[in-house]
């Protein structure tokens, strides 16, 4: 009798989970639901972000132009001069003797060529005699002024304004006029250059685009540049473009392009690792997507899915140029008014039904700080 009961509790149970899975199978599916974000064109400033070094504008190497041991140094490493300002002193004995040589020799002269002209105008000498004592004072003229420029180079000064480096030769130390070695450096680092290369293709693009319309030019601040440091920090200060080569670097198939920034404080040194951003021209109908809603397919296509008027996901190919703060500007496959899927890709399938959501302003204000925040291009 128990037996016949198990059997039958069993049976009931079996029967009864069939009907429920069956009961499961034919309740219709639940459509996935997703947040999108509908497009809309607008106006969409073009940056370059290149590395590059800084570079002072005016660079001198400081060397003797005469011989002889330094007396006396005038200057403090790593101060600020200016220009005619003196840093060494050679020692000037033999200049000046030299100098009131040519001084001695040159009356001696002049006082000849004026005995002898009444003289020759008068026939007592002859002509050649005039003529040679005359040549003799311009000779001694010129031997007196290269005497004082001798004179006046035993002091060394500083050829421009601007930061004076270490001194590599001491007093006591003996130079030579010619030397290969430099004294000291003095660099102009207000305002200070930075060079940056960008390849000849998107330059070329870039031109393309403006001579044909599609974008516009930036206006004023067409030149405009911009730096980050090396440290990630922004430089307070803005540059300007000064310009670019005309010759393209068959090793690198770059050119290159120069801004000039104020630096007031010395706060960016010569040879600094820096990225630049130059602002290059205005796509007047730009389409931006965010970034989490563009995915990329085996062979590294990017692509989204919209959302269409009856509500079905299509996946559709595009063409993306830069990242914008968190978006991908892109240059082909979408317009004005579609709807792009941005979150619920995992459930989203060609063809599929889905619920559509718009999504809200503050929750794409916050994916667009986490996205900042865990990914470098993005900034």
């Amino acid at each position: 009798m128990r037996r016949k009961l198990l059997s039958l509790s069993i049976v009931m149970l079996l029967s009864a989970c069939d009907q429920a899975a069956s009961s499961q199978a034919g309740a219709p599916a639940q459509d996935p639901a997703v947040d999108v974000v509908t497009l809309h064109a607008q106006a969409v400033s073009l940056t370059t972000e290149l590395p590059g070094r800084t570079t002072a504008v005016r660079t001198a190497e400081v060397r003797p132009q005469v011989s002889g041991i330094i007396q006396k140094r005038y200057f403090t490493q790593g101060s600020e001069v200016k220009a005619g300002q003196p840093l060494y002193q050679i020692d000037p004995a033999t200049y000046q003797a030299a100098y009131d040589k040519a001084q001695a020799t040159l009356r001696n002269a002049t006082a000849l060529a004026k005995r002898y002209k009444p003289l020759a105008e008068a026939h007592a000498v002859s002509s050649q005699q005039y003529e040679d004592a005359v040549a003799a004072q311009k000779e001694a003229e010129a031997d007196l002024e290269a005497a004082r420029v001798n004179l006046n180079y035993t002091r060394i000064t500083a050829p421009i304004s601007g930061h004076i480096g270490r001194t590599l030769y001491t007093e006591g130390a003996l130079v030579t006029n010619g030397q290969s070695a430099y004294l000291t450096t003095i660099q102009q680092l207000d305002p200070i250059y930075v060079d940056v290369s960008e390849s000849s293709q998107d330059l070329l693009r870039l031109r393309r685009a403006l001579a044909s319309g599609q974008l516009a030019s930036a206006g004023e601040n067409a030149a405009k540049a911009t730096l980050t440091l090396e440290d990630g920090s922004h430089y307070a200060q803005p540059g300007r473009l000064e310009f670019s080569e005309v010759t393209v670097d068959q090793g690198t198939g770059s050119v290159t392009l120069r801004a000039a920034f104020p630096n007031p404080h010395n706060e960016l040194l010569p040879g600094m690792f820096v990225h630049a951003t130059l602002q290059q021209g205005v796509q007047q109908k730009g389409i931006l997507v965010p970034q989490e809603a563009v995915g990329h397919d085996t062979k590294g296509h990017p692509y989204v899915y919209l959302v269409k008027a009856d509500n079905t996901a299509e996946q559709r190919q595009i063409e993306t140029g830069e990242m914008i703060k968190g978006e991908w500007l892109v240059n082909s496959g979408l317009g004005e008014g579609d709807r792009v899927v941005t979150n619920g890709l995992q459930s989203v399938r060609n063809g599929v039904k889905v619920v559509a959501k718009e999504r809200q302003p503050q929750a794409y204000a916050d994916a667009t700080k986490n996205l900042s925040l865990t990914d470098p291009s993005a900034q």
